[in-house]
């Protein structure tokens, strides 16, 4: 069901509204000032917006051109309803990023209409794309995933950053970008950030996570191929914890870093069965499920 956000301060209109919307199969949500608004959204990202422009705390003129600049809510279909009447402010509404302008007082019925028409306008460019990597699939319009046919819950930074690495299938993505292209320039935080997400995002993937491949001290892509990368976890793609050790039977590859960042002896033993070979560092990573590859050389 689509979500339509009120912000009107007035209650008796507010109320209006939202009994309309009801009547029309919206689930709708309330806001009487532009703080509430911003609450709701950080929380929920909705289907459209009614957005009253004379608000007591902030103008909405001001709130339409924040949320066209923000990057989850730059393309969120909004409507302004206001008292406003003059041509110079519906003029002044549209060119600040508004896509409809209802004066007051307004028809339930003309206002439905809008809201309607606007939504079926906005489809197209929320449903422009099924992302699907092998038996990965992300429908963009209800922002829903499924693997194998079965739904998986992501959450919504989960959900953009398995959209950007399929969009780009088979191009290494640098941690940098992600964090750029998913949480944003000004986000507080390292890479560390991704590799959990990353790691979280591939235990929900289960067995799709073996998509996610991981570039040595570069970043990740998403691939169609079935086996693991060298230097990465294997199995239902399940990120490797730095500082454990390669399990038992098997041996780390070359080039891989110890666990907790010691150097194996040169022909010291790796784990039980495996031995490092010379030069080798004792492996990175801890190899986890069934099929999955470990680094070159390394024994299964």
């Amino acid at each position: 069901m689509k979500s339509i956000y009120v912000v009107e301060d007035d209650a008796n209109i507010r109320e209006i509204e939202m009994f309309a919307l009801k009547s029309g199969g919206y689930e709708t949500a309330g806001f009487e000032c532009a703080a509430d608004l911003w609450k709701a959204i950080k929380e929920r990202r909705p289907s459209l917006i009614l957005l009253d422009i004379m608000l007591p705390d902030e103008d909405g003129i001001a709130v339409l051109k924040r949320l066209r600049t923000g990057r989850e809510t730059k393309s969120l279909p909004i409507i302004l309803v206001t008292a406003k009447t003059t041509e110079i402010d519906k003029v002044k509404g549209l060119d600040a990023g508004a896509d409809d302008y209802i004066t007051k007082p307004f028809g339930v019925m003309e206002l439905l209409s809008r809201v309607k028409a606007l939504l079926r306008r906005a489809e197209p460019d929320q449903e422009k794309e099924r992302l699907v990597l092998s038996d990965i699939i992300l429908s963009m319009a209800d922002r829903t995933c499924q693997v194998a046919g079965e739904p998986v819950e992501l959450t919504y930074k989960e959900f953009e950053l398995l959209a950007l690495l399929i969009r780009n299938t088979g191009i290494v993505l640098t941690r940098e970008v992600l964090m750029d292209k998913v949480w944003g320039v000004d986000f507080i935080g390292g890479s560390r950030t991704v590799d959990v997400h990353i790691k979280t995002l591939r235990k929900k993937l289960g067995y799709g996570g073996r998509h996610i491949k991981t570039v040595r001290n570069v970043g990740y892509l998403a691939d169609r191929g079935e086996a693991a990368e060298e230097g990465e976890t294997a199995g239902a793609g399940e990120a490797a914890e730095v500082g454990e050790s390669a399990g038992p039977g098997g041996s780390a590859g070359p080039g891989e870093t110890a666990g907790a960042g010691e150097a194996a002896e040169v022909g010291g033993a790796a784990g039980p069965g495996g031995s490092a070979g010379p030069g080798e560092m004792a492996g990175a990573v801890k190899t986890r499920g069934k099929a999955g590859t470990k680094g070159t050389g390394g024994m299964g």
